[in-house]
């Protein structure tokens, strides 16, 4: 067992003093303010900068079977698949996901839609079981950079982002179980599909899926195809006690918004560029601007009290963080029902410069190849990009590559 691992649950508090939170009704909010943004390695104000550095380091940690890697598992460590140009960027690296559908009703494979790549023994190696299994999807590493502003994002706001959309291009939101909160109800937003709505729901579903390692929000070990691994897992369950899923969404909640680049931002093909995205529609679905919820507000159904470094502040994500059918949908049913099935959530394109492929699968490998992949809820948008001259598309792409 590594040295990290002794800090236990019990010295969070100590190890990890969170900043007092500005309290609702105590005085009148202060402003908004702009979100930090770089990629410096440097905490956003959530933690100290020592803090910080001490999640970092949990979060970049390699796990061995000791710790409870496996049976089967995808990854060693967070950073392995959140890792450009920093700790909690991007990377090429995928996932599969299985299932069947008969036209009317999708099953995921055995043991869950998610096929591991990766096991501690042979015998466990997972992998799509039958031609029956119709439904293969990939899906790439997410940014997981500023993902503290988003999950201090009032669950109104994006019901209202919604609202405010035309029907035929309105996001559908979907209620998630937050898993530290005895699974009440609150509005998704990380994920592919939404299936997240806090950042310690996604970080112990990531620990046990994608790591293999079990606590106490997630319990459970993973089968292989269905088949128990209890053979070749030495280490009782929960695997860990809950300090790292906390520490891992800590991590999150510190680091700052993928920063544009500026150079290229204030040429003039860039803000050309920026015009043209707004008018022809893009940002209908990819917002700009939004603004989190004020320091104080109870968040998580009452797990999370946003604090004052996560509070009142503006973020230009380029997402609506709704989902969306735009014609690149995965055929994968998750936590939002039939209704899903070939939706995603919008990709928020903040950082996307750091990216080489782009859309779920990473298939598409130029910002020109992504925008015209976009139908369904898309086509009107995607018809006025193809009418636009060369030059002015040209120009949109410039902005996207400075985003």
């Amino acid at each position: 067992m590594r040295a990290l691992k002794f800090i236990g649950a019990a010295a969070l508090t100590a190890a990890v003093a969170l900043p007092v939170a500005w309290t609702v009704g105590s005085s009148t909010p202060p402003s908004s303010s702009e979100a930090p943004a770089a990629f410096d390695n440097l905490t956003n104000g959530f933690l100290t900068q020592d803090e910080f550095e001490f999640v970092k380091e949990v979060f970049d940690e390699i796990e061995f079977v000791e710790d409870g890697l496996g049976p089967v598992y995808n990854a060693e460590a967070c950073v392995s698949c959140h890792q450009s140009p920093v700790s909690g960027g991007v990377s090429q690296v995928t996932e599969l996901r299985a299932g069947s559908f008969d036209g009317r009703s999708f099953r995921e494979a055995a043991g869950g839609s998610l096929i591991n790549d990766r096991a501690i023994h042979p015998d466990m190696q997972e992998r799509v079981g039958s031609s029956q299994q119709n439904v293969r999807a990939l899906r790439s590493s997410l940014n997981v950079l500023g993902d503290g502003f988003v999950e201090a994002i009032d669950s109104r706001t994006l019901e209202n982002i919604a609202a405010r959309q035309p029907r035929s291009m309105r996001g559908q939101v979907i209620q998630v179980p937050v898993l530290e909160a005895g699974g009440a109800l609150r509005v998704g937003r990380f994920g592919w599909k939404n299936q997240h709505a806090s950042l310690e729901s996604f970080s112990a579903d990531a620990y046990k899926n994608e790591m293999g390692i079990t606590s106490p929000l997630e319990p459970l070990e993973n089968t292989s195809n269905g088949r128990s691994v209890a053979a070749y897992d030495d280490v009782p369950d929960p695997e860990d006690d809950g300090a790292d899923i906390v520490f891992f969404a800590n991590f999150m909640r510190s680091t700052k918004a993928p920063p544009r680049d500026t150079v290229l931002e204030a040429t003039s093909d860039a803000r050309d560029g920026s015009r043209f995205f707004r008018d022809i529609g893009c940002e209908t679905c990819h917002i700009r601007d939004i603004t989190t919820a004020p320091a104080g507000t109870v968040i998580n159904a009452g797990a999370f009290t946003v604090p004052a470094a996560l509070g009142n502040k503006v973020i230009h994500p380029f997402s609506d963080f709704l989902l969306h059918d735009v014609g690149t949908g995965d055929g994968i049913v998750q936590n939002g029902g039939p209704s899903t099935r070939n939706k995603m959530r919008t990709a928020p394109l903040w950082g996307a410069r750091t990216r080489s492929r782009f859309l779920h699968d990473g298939r598409a490998l130029t910002f020109n190849d992504a925008i015209l992949a976009h139908g369904g809820e898309a086509s009107d948008v995607v018809s006025k990009y193809k009418n636009m001259s060369s030059s002015d598309r040209s120009k949109l792409i410039t902005f996207l590559s400075s985003l």
